[in-house]
C-alpha cells in the first residue's frame, strides 16, 4: 500500500511540473505575439493536455522522459532572438513558481497528506527547471543559447539535434550532467527559500 500510495503522489509531483513547464514556455510565447500554443489548446494547466504517457512512463522508471512539446511559431515574435531567449526560459520560470506555490502550500498546510504531496511536487518542480536548462539540444538550456548564435547554426541544429539525445543519455547514463544541474538546483532551492520563508 506504502508502494502504491508513493507512486501516485509522484504522478501527482511531475504531472504538477510538466504542466507548469509547458504551460510557462505557451503562456510567455504568447505574450510575445504567438499565440500557436493557444489555438492549440496547450495554454493550460490542465494535464491532460500536456502529458505524454510514454515520457511519464519513462521518466517513472528510468528518471528520463518528457511532455508533448508546446508548438511555438518564432516567426510571430517581433525580434527572434529575444523571443526565443524568454521562451526557451519560461519553462523553468514556471517551475520555479510552481516550487514556490508548493512551499508555500508545505509550510501552511496543517495536512500530512498535502505536505507530503507539496513537497515531492517541490522537488519535482526544482529538478525539471534545472535539468531542462542543460545546454542540449533539444533541451531549453539549449534554446538559451542559440538565441545568441549566428543564424547559420540553425542548420546546424535541426540536421545534428538526434546528436544532442546521444549527449543526453550519456550525461545521465555518467552523470556528468548533475555537475550543472546541482549548482542550479541549489540556486533555485535558495530563491522558493528566501520568497517564502519557508525554513
Amino acid at each position: 500500500m506504502n508502494y502504491l500510495s508513493d507512486l501516485l503522489v509522484s504522478l501527482v509531483g511531475i504531472a504538477f511540473a510538466m504542466t507548469i513547464h509547458e504551460f510557462g514556455h505557451a503562456f510567455a510565447a504568447y505574450l510575445l505575439g504567438d499565440d500557436t500554443a493557444k489555438r492549440a489548446g496547450r495554454m493550460t494547466i490542465n494535464p491532460a493536455n500536456h502529458i505524454d504517457i510514454v515520457g511519464l512512463v519513462m521518466l517513472m522508471i528510468f528518471h528520463f522522459g518528457w511532455a508533448k512539446p508546446v508548438p511555438v511559431n518564432p516567426n510571430n515574435f517581433k525580434n527572434y532572438r529575444v523571443g526565443n531567449f524568454i521562451v526557451s526560459l519560461a519553462g523553468a520560470a514556471g517551475n520555479l513558481v510552481g516550487a514556490i506555490i508548493c512551499a508555500l502550500i508545505l509550510k501552511f498546510s496543517p495536512m500530512y497528506s498535502i505536505s507530503i504531496i507539496a513537497a515531492t511536487a517541490l522537488n519535482y518542480n526544482l529538478w525539471f527547471a534545472a535539468f531542462n536548462l542543460l545546454p542540449v539540444p533539444p533541451l531549453d538550456g539549449w534554446g538559451v543559447i542559440s538565441s545568441f548564435l549566428p543564424y547559420k547554426f540553425r542548420d546546424f541544429e535541426i540536421k545534428y539535434e538526434n546528436i544532442g539525445y546521444l549527449v543526453l543519455i550519456v550525461l545521465l547514463v555518467t552523470n556528468l550532467g548533475s555537475y550543472i544541474t546541482s549548482p542550479l538546483v541549489k540556486l533555485f532551492w535558495s530563491i522558493v527559500v528566501k520568497v517564502t520563508g519557508i525554513y
